[in-house]
């Protein structure tokens, strides 16, 4: 089995605001050589790295938008986020918990701080991925599936150095929460200082990192602080990586969609022609209804 090997180590760009209630770095796609089809089925990352909100009596967030053709990932570290959607749907993410929503044909969203948070405000952090469906799988029924902090399953390290928390995929036999439509590996890796984890994925799977807290060294050569991401080349199996400091890692490997990609705004389709529907269905109430 060959060493995977660090291709680039990427500082986060500067923030922006999604709605007035989530202020992120994006990561995918971008500049950085981490483009649609290069991360694929990553399609979209966006890290609000630790910032604090006031309290507010009106909840922050983002209105309704509709989504069709992938899956909305939100791992929420702190805060609390309410959410609905056109299909009946809805509920509240809290810290530890994960919601993966399948968009799949279609469905209108809209997502806000929950009441109560919002009322007293606080440190808010989260990731949100957007996870590529295959092409037969793009116009299926949308789902939910609501993960609760405690129904995710760990793996302990050795010598109480840290634990792999498995959302998706399967890390030491050691199975995750979440079903998903192509094989996907999507853990939360929390390493004591000193602490040391080995990870061994297929070579041609694309793989990242995300440093949520601390920071790491991988493969005891490449450094990465709080807040940066590390993207690993395809030319190995397996890397090693180790807490400078307690830490925080978030771990995407998945196997990519070899098909087309035609992205416009909240709609990842394979032809413009797909695309062009999805607006037409869109602009015509396809979606269903949902209130501001």
């Amino acid at each position: 089995m060959k060493t995977r090997t660090v291709e680039l180590v990427v500082k986060p760009k500067d923030p922006h605001f999604v709605g007035d209630g989530f202020r992120v770095h994006n990561f995918i796609p971008s500049g950085f050589r981490l483009d649609m089809e290069r991360m694929n089925p990553f399609i979209m990352m966006d890290y609000n790295s630790k910032f604090h909100f006031s309290a507010t009596d009106s909840p922050r967030g983002v209105d309704v938008h509709p989504h069709r053709g992938f899956e909305t990932v939100t791992i929420a570290y702190k805060g609390k986020v309410a959410h609905h959607d056109s299909s009946g749907g809805g509920g509240v993410i809290s810290e530890g918990d994960v919601q993966w929503m399948t968009a799949a044909s279609g469905v209108l969203h809209k997502e806000y701080h929950e009441e109560e948070w919002a009322k007293k405000g606080g440190d808010f952090q989260m990731v949100q991925l957007w996870v590529n469906l295959p092409k037969k799988d793009k116009m299926s029924e949308p789902k939910y599936q609501a993960i609760k902090k405690e129904n995710l399953n760990r793996f302990k390290l050795p010598n109480k150095t840290g634990e792999v928390e498995v959302i998706a995929g399967e890390y030491n036999a050691v199975k995750g929460a979440a079903s998903t439509f192509t094989p996907i590996n999507m853990f939360n890796a929390r390493l004591e200082k000193g602490g040391k984890v080995d990870f061994s994925f297929p070579e041609n799977y694309n793989t990242v990192l995300l440093v949520i807290e601390g920071s790491v060294t991988v493969n005891g050569t490449d450094h990465a602080p709080t807040d940066h991401l590390v993207l690993m080349a395809n030319d190995g199996e397996n890397f090693t990586v180790e807490a400078s400091e307690d830490a925080l890692v978030l771990v995407l490997s998945g196997d990519p969609l070899n098909e087309p990609i035609a992205a416009h705004g909240p709609f990842v389709m394979n032809t413009r022609e797909e695309l062009m529907q999805a607006f037409h269905d869109f602009n015509n109430g396809k979606f269903g209804y949902l209130e501001n």
